[in-house]
């Protein structure tokens, strides 16, 4: 087996010269740099990670922690990370929390103690023991996706925090990196889409409670209803807890209610199709009898029919990012903490109840809107936890978006299909076979289907 001795007898070079080579520790000459590679691939030299590990105190490699690595979206967030890792010379180690507080404390130590350079983290919605270990240890993170609170911010800038349960050890700087998609804004514009087609009742299945992503999806959604002049009613929000099944239940609760709504708002792609079954088992269709817009898109949303109108996320992007946070963080590791904030694109499909729109080709297509949100490559904003939402999109304290805020759709009372689509006036309720209006059923569509024993259930 060849040795580094071997490499650089093979390329006239010093032994020094081919570990500059090796580690990017130090500028090498282009042609020098060529010699000790050809050497390394004529030997078929393997560098020895774990004997350089003892040298270096570094391990080149990053730990990952994301729940539901079988979900589309952190499936791409996956490949973000991968890639940006590979494209800097770390391997990539992966653990599944399963959104456990208790898991994904243990996960992270185990991650730790493989001496992993750094890690990133889809935090929990109880992230306090996490947060907690990652201090005490001071173990370079960033948190994907899902943003710890900024309390944590305030309370060190204030003279430093205690970590919950750290048993009254000193207190630890908050210098955690985070990166998410913007989530307020692009919730609010799918209500203001769904409001200029004249729906008056939008329900929302949202997240699993404790989330930052659930909580600033509830506040688009509100400031989407406040932006549209109409009235929030609780009794239209559910919670889906991120999840396909609970997300099946909650919209047949939502759907039995005595006045149901007429649209409906998924907060990710596994509550989408979720709320597909529970409509599909009501013996209902969309978007004849029920409008529907979800945020996240994914690979198959354009094959559904009606196919789906959506928020879409750059996940990929959010991975590479986060891989690149991390790197910055473990070259300078006592500089501020940063939030970035990326935006999201609409994705206009027929779901919402819009009518199809062809090419010239005659193939389907959806339009997809990219306007972001905070400039061309998202917000930054520096400190830690800060809010980095400068524009429309923020959470309820950003105080954008809200009622007087500009629409989002920059339509005014334009309907969604554009200029020169007006905004559909609402329909009137269904008949019944008798021919008198039922006014159990919603008001806001009509049916010309009839009533199936199975639509019969949802009444009793």
């Amino acid at each position: 087996m060849a040795t580094m001795v071997d490499v650089a007898r093979h390329a006239g070079v010093s032994i020094a010269t081919v570990s500059h080579v090796l580690n990017d520790s130090r500028p090498v000459r282009p042609h020098t740099r060529q010699a000790v590679l050809d050497a390394i691939e004529a030997l078929g030299y393997t560098p020895n990670t774990l004997a350089r590990s003892l040298v270096t105190a570094r391990t080149r490699s990053i730990g990952l922690a994301v729940s539901a690595i079988s979900n589309p979206y952190f499936t791409e967030i996956l490949q973000g990370v991968e890639a940006g890792a590979l494209e800097h010379g770390y391997s990539l180690l992966i653990a599944d929390p399963h959104d456990d507080p208790e898991h994904e404390r243990k996960v992270v130590r185990l991650l730790h103690e493989r001496r992993v350079d750094g890690l990133i983290v889809a935090p929990s919605a109880d992230p306090r023991g996490l947060v907690d270990y990652l201090g005490r240890h001071a173990v370079p993170a960033v948190f994907l996706d899902r943003l710890i609170d900024d309390t944590w911010e305030r309370k060190t800038r204030a003279g430093g925090v205690r970590a919950p349960g750290d048993g009254g050890s000193p207190t630890h700087p908050y210098r955690f990196d985070q990166i998410s998609a913007e989530n307020a804004e692009p919730m609010a514009r799918l209500v203001t889409h769904l409001a200029g087609l004249g729906h008056k009742r939008i329900g929302l299945v949202a997240g699993l409670p404790g989330l930052s992503t659930t909580g600033e999806r509830i506040s688009g959604y509100r400031h989407g209803l406040a932006g549209a002049g109409l009235p929030y009613d609780e009794r239209l929000v559910v919670h889906g807890d991120s999840q396909s099944r609970a997300a099946e239940h909650a919209t047949g609760a939502l759907l039995a209610l005595a006045a149901p709504p007429t649209a409906l708002v998924t907060g990710n792609n596994a509550m989408t199709i979720g709320a597909l079954r529970a409509v599909r088992d009501l013996g209902l269709s969309v978007p004849d009898d029920l409008a529907l817009c979800c945020f996240d898109d994914f690979a198959w949303a354009d094959l559904f029919s009606p196919r789906l109108t959506a928020v879409s996320q750059p996940s990929r992007e959010m991975g590479a990012q986060a891989v690149r946070l991390l790197l910055e963080r473990l070259a300078s590791p006592d500089r501020p903490g940063r939030t970035v904030r990326l935006p999201c694109a609409f994705v206009h499909r027929t779901s919402c109840g819009c009518p199809e729109e062809r090419r010239a080709s005659g193939s389907r297509t959806g339009t997809v809107d990219r306007r972001a949100t905070d400039g061309p490559g998202g917000s930054d904003a520096s400190g830690p936890g800060g809010s980095a939402d400068s524009g429309s999109g923020g959470s309820d304290e950003s105080g954008s978006g809200g009622s007087g805020g500009p629409d989002p759709l920059g339509s005014g009372s334009v309907g969604a299909d554009g200029p020169g689509h007006p905004a559909r006036p609402e329909r009137a309720g269904r008949t019944d076979r008798s021919g008198r209006n039922d006014p159990s059923e919603r008001s806001g569509r009509s049916d010309h289907r009839q009533k199936g024993p199975r639509r019969d259930r949802r009444r009793r």
